[in-house]
């Protein structure tokens, strides 16, 4: 996927390292990243280009809303992800021109005043990197409760050992900008040190800033340390013994088994132990809260600082594992890299059509009591609409080549069609007219039935034999893909979780043994599932797994419970078109949920 990160800033803030971190973990997995910002010093494996989003001015934000619009279509962007209030408000619009989706992260409060409430520029989705932002963003700016995510912010976490030099004074670290709210807390801080007499008995360290503002100039003749700006914090907070910030400074120093005291610009949080923790990270570590700016307390503050400079080896583990939790960089990219295709579809109303037959038959006596066959002559006029209309027959086992992430990729029309049971006609009848196209197709096996006994035993059903082991392997040298679908047929939700295991996962192994390849891909019988079953076949090793009517539009959203689309016999080529036309089910579930 290509994606559009935009920010504005004139100086390192958290948002610019969240968006590298994400950025970075994205680009790994595949995806393309560009990044568009007034400034930006973080090290990134993505694609900067320079835009002044800080100039406000009407006639510069028609301009920023041209560069972007324009940047979107020279570079296919598919997504843009907004991380400050100015850069998404012009992404907004050039969005919305462009018909794509926008996507914000909400770092901080956000100002309440009519204009806000009226354009509120959060796009489709926004993420709230904390619950107080999220209450905030709903309770005051009447966004709704269901286009916002609570995720943390993710940190790239690698553990190092801890810098001990042998200072005779205890180290605190100030970790923060020198501007702005921020600014101020670290003056107020200084000047308890000051009036207490503590410069003295610790060093103590300011680290962030470009430049030093004036009235911090006292505190530096009197001793205190200002670093500045420092590319690897990591080591600095790793030489500190207390570290006082907030957001993702609070949450780097936990993770490091740093004491931490979290005092941001909202809220004064405080020593943080096991008992804070809940309230730190709805807070972002006191940086969201109702209140402005934090009263200091100077007894209350240097009580906490005595509690954390004597904080226990077991707090500290424990308060880092449960952090560690939270912020999980690869869970957290996870929602986020899904939310962007989820929302792509959404926007687009289109997805990769799966489509599932069963039987292809040339003659009336074959037909059945079931409707789950379509006649040869019909199935030739699908395949010859799809050749003619320059659509790209994959199977899974393709879509895990290519990587799900790229089925959006410009004059690309994948589609996979899908087969279930593996009946002999789909080795006579649908095979020759595969090869007639140069097309593949996923079958479906049963380990251990040869014949559709489950419909014989149910309904009095003809006896249609299932393809041999010979027919299969002729077929997978072509090019065919094999999946998996149970030993004999039964309704999921009417066996035990011990039958479940066998069924999903002992059909897989005797499968992988017949065809001498791996199988990565599961198909419940009738679309019948229920959580248990997902998570048997997750635990498999299937890669995917197929339903009928049940789950998501977006095949991303859940690829063990992936939508299919029913073919019958009297799916014509009219009908046919609309089926593989990429927004058929968004059509098919209005109009259920209409009829309900």
């Amino acid at each position: 996927m290509n994606i559009l990160m935009a920010l504005s800033q004139l100086e390192v803030t958290g948002a610019e390292v969240y968006t590298t971190t994400i950025a970075d973990e994205l680009i790994n997995r595949g995806n393309r990243v560009f990044i568009v910002s007034d400034t930006f010093s973080t090290k990134t494996k993505a694609e900067y280009t320079k835009l002044e989003f800080n100039k406000r001015n009407f006639v510069n934000r028609i301009k920023h809303i041209k560069f972007l619009y324009k940047f979107i279509k020279e570079n296919d962007i598919q997504i843009v992800h907004a991380h400050s209030r100015a850069s998404s408000w012009s992404c907004q619009v050039a969005c919305k021109l462009a018909k794509i989706p926008l996507i914000t992260t909400t770092h901080g409060k956000q100002p309440v005043h009519l204009s806000r409430k009226i354009i509120k520029g959060f796009g489709e989705h926004t993420i709230a990197v904390c619950e107080n932002i999220k209450e905030h963003i709903v309770k005051d700016l009447g966004y709704k409760e269901n286009k916002i995510s609570v995720l943390r912010n993710p940190i790239n976490f690698i553990e190092k050992e801890r810098n001990i030099k042998n200072n005779e004074k205890k180290v605190i670290s100030i970790i923060g900008r020198l501007s702005g709210p921020k600014g101020d807390v670290a003056y107020d801080l200084l000047k308890i040190f000051l009036k207490e007499n503590l410069l003295e008995k610790y060093e103590i360290r300011i680290i962030g800033g470009k430049n030093l503002p004036e009235r911090f100039e006292t505190f530096r003749i009197k001793g205190v340390n200002f670093l500045g700006y420092i590319s690897n914090i990591q080591e600095k907070i790793l030489e500190s013994d207390v570290v006082i910030g907030a957001g993702r400074v609070a949450i780097e120093s936990i993770l490091n088994k740093i004491p931490t005291i979290a005092i941001g610009e909202s809220e004064y949080i405080g020593y943080i132990d096991s008992d804070k923790l809940k309230l730190g990270l709805s807070s972002n570590f006191g940086d969201i809260a109702s209140s402005k700016y934090p009263k200091m307390e100077t007894e209350k503050f240097i009580l906490d600082l005595e509690k954390a400079l004597n904080l226990k080896n077991n707090e500290k583990n424990f308060l880092k594992e449960k952090v560690f939790s939270e912020i999980n960089l690869k869970n957290i990219v996870d929602n986020i890299e899904k939310k962007y295709f989820s929302l792509w579809v959404e926007k687009r109303k289109w997805e990769i059509p799966v489509i599932m037959y069963h039987r292809v038959i040339n003659s009336k006596e074959n037909e059945g009591v079931h409707g789950t066959y379509i006649y040869e002559k019909k199935f030739r006029e699908h395949l010859k609409y799809l050749k003619d209309n320059n659509y790209e027959v994959i199977t899974f086992k393709d879509l895990d080549r290519i990587s799900w992430r790229n089925r959006f990729n410009k004059h690309k029309k994948y589609i996979i069609l899908t087969f279930d049971d593996g009946y002999v006609d789909n080795y006579d009848l649908a095979f020759p007219i595969l090869k007639e196209f140069g097309f593949k197709a996923t079958i479906f096996l049963m380990a251990e039935s040869t014949y559709n006994e489950w419909d014989v035993k149910m309904s009095n059903e003809k006896k249609f034999p299932l393809m041999s082991k010979k027919m299969i392997l002729e077929m997978q040298d072509y090019g065919i893909e094999f999946g998996a679908h149970t030993f004999n047929h039964p309704k999921i939700n009417e066996i035990s979780p011990e039958e479940i295991e066998t069924q999903v996962l002992g059909c897989k192994k005797i499968l992988e043994e017949k065809i001498e390849k791996e199988i990565i891909t599961f198909a419940y019988p009738y679309g019948i599932l229920n959580e248990y079953a997902k998570g048997v076949a997750i635990n498999a090793g299937y890669t995917f797994a197929v339903a009928t009517d049940s789950g998501p539009v977006c095949l991303s959203d859940d690829f063990y419970q992936i939508r299919r689309i029913a073919i019958f016999p009297n799916t014509n080529i009219r009908s046919f078109k609309r089926k593989v036309k990429g927004n058929y089910n968004f059509i098919k579930i209005k109009r259920e949920n209409k009829n309900k």
